[in-house]
């Protein structure tokens, strides 16, 4: 890492350079193709599946999107007077030749009486498209908006609502991502105090964006992508993108506070705090790529969409970030401290060596709450434990779904529509099941006919009504209307009833099939389907989790905490989520509609990427105790050291990622600021509560077990160091420094920290052996193990830093195991590779015995 930073920083022109070329080699393409984002997608094998395809394949007419116009007399009349019919009829006679539009079926037809309510205020016309909604353009989808709501006056209301609709209305809401930029911005420069040090983590971020979004939007010409998906990727390489940068700047600063010039900071800040930020990327990319396992077409969009985007920011960390360090050099301290710096620099030794920074206010307080959290870990753990459990008692009531209009704000046309058809016909108008029946022959008429009864006098049904039989296809089509709504349980449980019992009833010795489908029926489907495989996809993400960080900080306990930590911090997200969209605590308030159930998908994708961001926390914070472990052995003195070190910096950062996370919430889109409130919510759980108070407490209390690891895992795991080598320098200072901090330092209070200690090695007095024994650096590699790492984990190179191949192991973790080529040639040739390993190591064991045989020859000699 070393290396690639000193380049960067010495070549920082053409670094910067390369990545406008970038930008501008991926922009051209996206503003000459656009973008191809698409919500169709299908789950095989499913009954509302089934249904559709069934419906499409027989009569691709009524395939299409239906949506209605929804017509109110706002004053004492009818829709049956002769003005509103001839006025209404017009309109609908306008909208019926628009582009994309197939039909237009009027309420006053001959089959029109059903769609006027029992008062003759309200009715509505369907419209209906010649596509799905997410293929109808969305200008022809305005222009139907537009047609229809020109007919309104102060006696007419006239609403649109449907699936396509929505849509329209969800493109014309603004982003709000400049206001999360501008909130980062603030608390990057109260942490800094200096401009520059403020932008360099905000340009970094944008161009790093900028890239992913690019690059997402040039993906959705060859798979299927979301329209959700590139705002959730916004999401998430927004905040990451901050962070990473915000760790990295923060390391430098020190190094220019310490007396480094600008390029030895910079490569000490991208050799210890950018190996956490890489290794810290890899654990959000694995977690999100576990979004894969599900086998989900929308999900495994929106994984590879938001791990393309944190993918960019930490090749934007590693590359763009130390170039612009090199541009900016000593200015992203301000005048106070480069003042200090040049003062304390005039009276040392050795220019250019390691000097102790000033003291700072803020070490001291994070230094008390450190020995305070070690005092009273028994008590700051069940405190800790009570607040996370009160946040996810909520979480027990879950109810899985899908948002529909009558979740959307007050004010908007689907709303208004919903409420209107719900007022006139009843809450299940607006969510009818749709039964395709295909007929075997027409001897099943008969059972078709028992079928329609049977549903009609079934609990729960306001109506059922059967279209004809389709010569040609034997085919018929029954709406049915449910009494409730479509997002309540009872609506679920008719469903169910007519799948299990009423339509095998009526099948039962005839050739009638029957699927139940329709969109709320699909709801359902999805939230099962989901529900089913949540604990796979859970158990594939918290063992590469823990697997990665077992790699990490060479211990057992470590990974288990972190994942008890994650699972804590989601069930407590969860819990918020549900008091304000399902319980609806505030979601009107909002401007997010009124209460309704959690987004089916919602679980896995706030799961995956919780689970990234929370090991982010949890590698810079235990990163920092590693460190001090593996040189002390005090396992006290190691989680005191990280806890007061990293502390202010991983409050910073969360405060930012709740900025960011925060400001989508207000977008006005409900299913992305289900999004925002949960990951802002477990984001300030996590910092605030778990990592700054209970996981501390926890590593206090389970004492040098912490970091112990079994010899045979020792083996195995191959040797990835994420804190870079140790740097112990010897510190030169004048005396009036020495004068100084010994004056100062019986003032000073708390912990001691990596930065205020003086730089004194202690006298080796009552050493403590480590818990765990390390492996002798001559152990041979087994072909067998090397194998296990390809096949899990090759695409990150694994296999290479079990070898002790770190640098071929970087590419791998920057390429994708170069895009999956290298991956594959490794099955051919990892059996000489591990000779080759093998051989390396005796040269290595082979090296020290000769030097240790000729030593004492020469001191012989000499004596």
């Amino acid at each position: 890492m070393s290396a690639l930073a000193r380049w960067c920083f010495r070549h920082r022109l053409l670094v910067v350079g390369i990545w406008a070329a970038v930008l501008v080699a991926l922009a051209v393409p996206y503003a000459t193709l656009g973008t191809h984002y698409s919500d169709e997608f299908s789950l095989p094998g499913l009954e509302s599946s089934k249904a559709q395809a069934r419906l499409q394949a027989s009569e691709p007419q009524q395939s299409g999107d239906s949506d209605q116009i929804v017509v109110h007399v706002r004053r004492d009349g009818s829709i049956r007077d002769a003005a509103v019919r001839q006025k209404v009829t017009s309109m609908l006679d306008r909208v019926a030749a628009l582009p994309s539009v197939t039909s237009v079926t009027s309420m006053y037809g001959p089959t029109g009486a059903p769609r006027i309510s029992k008062d003759g205020r309200t009715a509505y016309a369907t419209v209906t498209f010649d596509a799905q909604a997410e293929r109808i353009p969305a200008a022809d989808v305005t222009r139907v908006i537009d047609t229809a709501r020109a007919a309104r006056d102060a006696d007419l209301q006239v609403e649109l609502g449907g699936q396509a609709i929505s849509l329209a209305a969800e493109g014309k809401a603004q982003g709000t991502e400049a206001i999360g930029l501008v909130a980062a911005g603030i608390i990057l420069f109260v942490a800094f105090g200096s401009l520059l040090g403020m932008l360099l983590p905000l340009l970094v971020a944008i161009a790093a964006l900028g890239a992913g979004l690019l690059a997402v939007g040039l993906t959705s010409h060859v798979m299927t992508l979301g329209t959700d998906a590139p705002t959730v990727a916004a999401l998430i390489g927004l905040g990451v993108g901050i962070d990473y940068a915000l760790f990295i700047v923060t390391r430098h600063r020190t190094g220019l506070r310490n007396g480094l010039t600008p390029e030895e900071a910079a490569v000490r800040a991208l050799n210890t705090s950018g190996r956490a930020v890489v290794f810290a990327g890899l654990t959000v990319v694995t977690a999100l790529l576990g979004l894969l396992v599900l086998r989900i077409g929308p999900l495994t969009g929106m994984g590879i969409s938001a791990a393309t985007a944190v993918l960019a920011t930490v090749i934007a960390a590693v590359t763009l970030l130390p170039a612009l360090l090199g541009l900016f050099g000593g200015r992203l301290l301000n005048r106070r401290q480069r003042r200090a710096v040049a003062t304390r620099n005039a009276g040392t030794v050795h220019p250019g060596t390691v000097h102790p920074p000033l003291n700072t206010p803020t070490a001291r307080p994070r230094g008390r709450w450190a020995e305070r959290v070690e005092r009273h870990r028994t008590l700051f753990t069940l405190a800790a434990l009570l607040v996370v459990t009160v946040l996810s008692l909520p979480a027990l009531s879950l109810r899985l779904g899908t948002s529909d209009a009558g979740n959307d704000p007050k004010g908007t046309t689907t709303r208004a529509a919903y409420d209107l058809l719900a007022q006139g016909f009843g809450a299940g108008s607006n969510g009818p099941l749709v039964l395709v029946a295909q007929l075997g022959a027409p001897s099943d008429a008969p059972a078709l006919d028992r079928l329609v009864s049977a549903v009609r006098s079934t609990p729960g049904v306001a109506s059922a009504t059967a279209g004809p039989v389709t010569e040609a296809t034997g085919l018929s089509v029954i709406d049915v209307v449910p009494t409730g709504a479509p997002q309540d349980e009872a609506t679920s449980a008719l469903i169910t009833h007519l799948r299990e019992d009423v339509v095998p009833a009526a099948e039962l010795g005839s050739g009638l099939t029957v699927y139940v489908g329709g969109t709320t029926a699909a709801s359902g489907d999805l939230a099962d389907l989901l529900a089913g495989k949540l604990p796979l996809f859970l158990g594939v993400i918290v063992g590469l989790g823990c697997l990665l960080l077992m790699v990490a900080f060479r211990s057992v306990l470590v990974p288990l905490t972190a994942a008890v930590m994650n699972l804590l911090a989601s069930a407590a997200a969860f819990g918020v989520v549900v008091a304000v969209f399902q319980w609806g605590w505030g979601s009107e308030l909002l401007g997010l509609g009124k209460a309704g159930p959690v987004e089916a998908e919602l679980p896995v994708i706030m799961l995956a990427i919780l689970f990234g961001l929370s090991m982010d926390y949890q590698v810079f914070l235990v990163s920092r105790m590693h460190e001090e472990w593996e040189q002390t052995r005090d396992n006290h003195r190691a989680i005191r050291i990280g806890q007061a070190e990293t502390g202010r910096l991983i409050n910073a950062a969360a405060l930012i990622m709740i900025c960011v996370f925060t400001a989508f919430v207000l977008g006005g889109e409900r299913v992305i600021a289900e999004y925002g409130v949960g990951l802002a919510a477990a984001v300030a759980i996590d910092a605030f509560v778990l990592r700054t108070v209970l996981v501390p407490s926890l590593m206090h209390l389970l004492g040098r077990a912490n970091w112990w690891l079994p010899a045979w895992l020792e083996r195995i795991l191959p040797r990835v160091s994420i804190e870079g080598a140790p740097t112990r320098e010897s510190v030169p200072v004048s005396a009036r420094t020495v004068r100084a901090e010994r004056t100062a330092a019986p003032h000073l209070t708390g912990v001691a920290t990596a930065e205020s200690r003086p730089p004194v090695v202690p006298p080796p007095s009552r050493p403590e052996p480590p818990l765990r024994q390390d492996s002798t650096p001559g152990a041979p590699k087994s072909v067998a193990v090397a194998y296990l790492w390809w096949f899990f984990l090759g695409l990150f190179g694994m296999h290479h830093f079990y070898l002790g191949r770190t640098g071929r192991g970087l590419l791998y973790l920057c390429t994708l195991g170069i895009c999956g080529l290298g991956w594959l040639a490794d099955a051919l040739t990892l059996p000489r590779q591990v000779r080759s390993a093998n051989a390396r190591i005796v040269r290595q064991d082979i090296a020290p015995r000769a030097d240790a045989t000729v030593a004492p020859a020469l001191d012989d000699h000499v004596h």
